[in-house]
């Protein structure tokens, strides 16, 4: 059977058509990826000029053709331009590929980015530091309820200490020498790791607040044991011999001479020893605890924002100067300052 010779020649054509299509996106795919190419040799020699010429010649996609070299080239040269702090460029670039694909997300958020760049510096600050509080406030509450559940405790704990320190009871006083040896000798972080830590393994579990609470008290109890002894000893001994020729027991002569006599040499040191103990609680922050140094670090790790660990360091310094006032007050009526 003979076929006509018209429909072999357009037969032909079509073939000859078709493969001319293939060949044509073949050779364009192939242009785009050596345009890419030179415009990366150039990057990389510092002529970002020359770049940006290459990459504008990738041109916009007709209706079926595919985006993908155009939105490269696009958001490539926006990199580049905003290298170059050309930033309208740059934001003129991305809004070509918001123009034809309104949902990339690339270029919708480069925009962000560019627009947050040219806002001041202090709106920046602003901003961060309106998202960071709240999570630092929380830390902040939970740091000032460790210190004041630690001052609560260690004073009582410190007392009971320095008069076991100075007892003629021989077993007791060298039961609170240990205490004191053990618990000044070794860091608070042992301290904390083993309360919370260590002590499961032999069946006794406490929570984070617990453990905290226990782990610095017991430590502050120790530091403050041997102030309190040393300004109790301070104390002329005359006047416990005084209080006993009137007829005082010993209980009665340190509750009612000697202690209320160490007031004024307690004050210096024992608020120092509170000062310290507001830094100290971001130690807790290693046994689970969410308070001020923690979030902190929460944030930056997020983020990677330095704004959240100066606001940590602004909120410390408000409350270490806020109880230092206190306890300048406390030593004013106590009468330590000489009226002259």
């Amino acid at each position: 059977m003979k076929v006509p010779i018209k429909y072999s020649i357009g037969r032909a054509l079509v073939a000859l058509l078709f493969l001319c299509t293939l060949t044509g996106n073949c050779l364009g795919a192939t242009d785009y990826d050596q345009l890419f190419r030179r415009s990366s040799d150039l990057m990389a020699q510092g002529d970002l000029a020359g770049a940006l010429k290459l990459l504008k010649q990738v041109p916009a996609p007709a209706a079926g053709e595919e985006g993908g070299p155009f939105v490269s080239s696009r958001m490539q040269a926006a990199r580049i331009n905003a290298a170059l702090n050309d930033t309208d460029k740059a934001i003129a670039e991305c809004q070509e590929v918001l123009t034809l694909f309104p949902d990339n997300s690339e270029a919708r958020n480069f925009i962000s980015a560019l627009r947050e760049q040219l806002k001041p510096g202090w709106h920046t600050v602003l901003s961060d530091t309106l998202r960071f509080l709240p999570a630092l406030g929380k830390g902040a509450v939970m740091t000032l309820v460790l210190a004041l559940c630690t001052m609560l405790v260690s004073p009582l704990g410190g007392l009971l200490i320095a008069l076991g320190r100075i007892s003629t009871l021989k077993p007791l006083s060298s039961l609170c020498w240990f205490i004191i040896w053990f618990f000044r000798g070794t860091p608070l972080l042992l301290q904390l790791f083993f309360i919370y830590y260590g002590l499961p393994a032999l069946g006794i579990t406490f929570s984070p607040f617990t453990a905290a609470i226990i782990g610095l008290g017991l430590n502050y109890s120790a530091y403050l044991g041997e102030i309190i002894r040393g300004a109790i000893q301070s104390v002329d001994h005359g006047q416990m011999e005084a209080a006993k020729a009137i007829g005082m027991s010993y209980g009665q002569a340190m509750r009612r001479v000697i202690i209320p006599q160490t007031y004024k040499r307690l004050m210096p040191p024992v608020g120092n020893e509170f000062i310290a103990l507001i830094k100290d609680t971001a130690l807790v922050s290693t046994i689970a605890m969410v308070e001020l140094m923690r979030a902190a670090d929460q944030l930056f790790n997020t983020y990677f924002n330095i704004t959240a660990l100066a606001l940590a360091a602004v909120i410390y310094l408000v409350l270490t100067t806020i109880f230092t006032f206190i306890f300048e007050k406390i030593e004013y009526r106590a009468g330590i300052y000489e009226h002259r």
